[in-house]
């Protein structure tokens, strides 16, 4: 059964899910393994840190964070990810690392990538790492109105950018190539 509180708030809003129970996944990638749904489905939920204030990043389990870009896109000049044992208590009945993406159960600003929001259903871990609910995407955004980012992201299989390729080094300086909207 999902987080009594994540159960609760479903129920009472009349919104349609499935709970699965499967052997222990730590990660979300393991999740989607356990669970036989695309990687891309599976929500990724991140603790952010932006400028001393917790926040929830949620994404698909196959694409990573681009700091440099959700930096540039939240307009914060501190971006990290949140110690667990900062974050901890706020997910009281929930186990370290297995926080359903409904920030605003928790008192937390919701950031998800636009690439979820074009999903037809979505999985995500229930509070356990046993547990995990699928539900339909516009049901998840209708109940979580997060804010959606087109921008922050690395699709699986992306080329890196060339300064973070082997033997490069990061620019000082990006020439006028290289930032958008700036011409010469």
């Amino acid at each position: 059964m999902p987080v009594q509180q994540l159960k609760d708030f479903l129920d009472k809003s009349g919104t349609e899910y499935m709970c699965l129970t499967h052997p222990p996944a730590f990660t979300a990638q393991e999740l989607a393994h356990h669970v036989q749904i695309a990687g891309d489905k599976v929500v990724k939920t991140v603790i952010l840190e932006l400028d001393g204030k917790m926040a929830m990043l949620v994404m698909p389990a196959t694409w990573r964070i681009r700091w440099d870009s959700l930096s540039r896109i939240l307009d914060t000049d501190f971006v990290d990810l949140a110690d667990e044992q900062t974050f901890q208590n706020r997910f009281p009945d929930c186990e370290v690392g297995a926080m359903p993406p409904f920030g605003n159960l928790f008192d937390m600003t919701v950031y998800c990538a636009e690439s979820l929001t074009e999903q037809e259903d979505l999985a995500f871990a229930a509070g356990s790492h046993t547990e995990t609910v699928h539900m339909k995407t516009r049901d998840f955004l209708n109940l979580v109105q997060p804010l959606v980012l087109t921008r922050g992201f690395m699709k699986p299989g992306a080329q890196k950018p060339a300064w973070l390729r082997k033997g490069r080094q990061q620019p000082s300086e990006p020439s006028r190539e290289q930032v958008p909207g700036m011409t010469g």
